[in-house]
């Protein structure tokens, strides 16, 4: 059975989840990280040797990066749905998971590390109001992308909305009361998130408070 470790309330350990549960993959998942430790002691770091989550175990196969093993799971199970077979729309797919790493993930961090895990007293507000300001940036091409399409890709859920929808839970719930931010309205981005929240599996993970 595929193994996957990792906090349930850890936005890159839901990807994972989400996908799993979305393509009725039967797990075992092991509370790792945060509050759970684990992380450090050497049965570990013989699986990761950063220490971090999610890591999975499939078959004796371990892999680590929260996106490669979204890619990973969808080409072993959902070749043809969460992964398109069309070599143009599955490159489309990547893109967009690599847009979510590469411009998303590095700005969203220093803001929800920041306003949610930071006390108020103790928070840089500097730093946090320059990635939030890089972080609307980031989100803008997403929100004008989806002005004219349903899903990122090809009209459908594929794996390429669930790890920024899992970022995005974290944006449009970010605690923002007591700053001078603001949260632009990104009606198309919204959408497509509310869109996404009603699936079942979303519904349940969703729910968890950020932390």
């Amino acid at each position: 059975m595929l193994k996957i470790w990792g906090r349930l309330n850890s936005v890159n350990v839901e990807k994972v989840v989400w996908c799993a549960r979305e393509l009725s993959v039967p797990f075992e998942r092991i509370d790792a990280g945060g509050v759970f430790g684990l992380v450090d002691t050497p049965a570990f770091r013989a699986l990761n040797p950063f220490g971090r989550v999610p890591v999975i175990e499939d078959d004796g196969f371990v892999l680590w990066e929260s996106n490669a093993i979204v890619r990973y799971l969808c080409a072993r199970h959902g070749l043809g749905t969460l992964m398109p077979d069309d070599l143009r729309l599955r490159a489309d797919a990547e893109h967009w998971m690599d847009f979510q790493l590469s411009a998303v993930a590095p700005v969203l961090s220093p803001v929800f590390r920041g306003l949610v895990r930071t006390k108020p007293d103790a928070r840089d507000m500097a730093l946090i109001t320059r990635a939030f300001g890089e972080l609307k940036d980031a989100l803008a091409v997403a929100d004008g992308a989806l002005a004219t399409r349903t899903y990122l890709v090809d009209e459908r859920f594929t794996m390429a909305d669930i790890p920024l929808a899992c970022a995005c839970h974290r944006w449009f719930n970010l605690p923002l009361e007591g700053t001078a931010l603001a949260r632009p309205g990104f009606p198309h981005l919204l959408a497509w998130y509310e869109r996404l929240k009603t699936r079942p599996i979303a519904a349940e993970l969703m729910v968890l408070p950020l932390t």
